[in-house]
C-alpha cells in the first residue's frame, strides 16, 4: 500500500533527525509549513529548549500582503535578524521532511542573505 504524503514526510523527517542536532552555539533551524502559514524555530537540542521563533502570523509579517513564498522570505529575513541580535551566527538547517523548494527554499535563501551560515 502506498504511503500518504504525511507518512512520507514523517519518514523523511525521522531519517534527517538521526543526523541533524542543534546545540547552544549552533542551534537547529526547524521549519514548519502548513497550508497557509510557515514558522521557524531555533532549537537547542542538548538543553531541550527553543531559543527563538518566528512565524508568518507575527504582526509585522502578517501586515504585509503577498504570496506565501514572499511571506516565507520575510520569515527567513526576520529569523536571521533576531538570531543576529541573540548572537547566533551559524545554524543547522532542518527542513523537517519537506522538499527543499518553494517556500522552504525561499525561507532558507532569505535567512542566508540575512547573515546566517548553514
Amino acid at each position: 500500500m502506498a504511503l500518504t504524503k504525511e507518512e512520507r514526510r514523517l519518514r523523511i523527517k525521522r531519517r534527517i533527525r538521526k543526523i541533524v542536532s542543534g546545540s547552544a552555539e549552533r542551534p537547529r533551524l526547524s521549519v514548519y509549513r502548513s497550508n497557509k502559514q510557515i514558522s521557524v524555530q531555533l532549537i537547542d537540542d542538548k538543553a531541550g529548549n527553543t531559543i527563538l521563533s518566528v512565524s508568518s502570523l507575527c504582526k509585522e509579517i502578517a501586515e504585509k500582503k503577498g504570496t506565501k513564498i514572499e511571506q516565507a522570505a520575510l520569515v527567513g529575513a526576520a529569523v536571521a535578524e533576531k538570531a543576529k541580535a541573540a548572537g547566533i551566527e551559524a545554524v543547522v538547517f532542518d527542513r523537517n521532511g519537506y522538499l527543499y523548494h518553494g517556500r522552504v527554499k525561499a525561507l532558507a535563501d532569505a535567512a542566508r542573505n540575512g547573515g546566517l551560515n548553514f
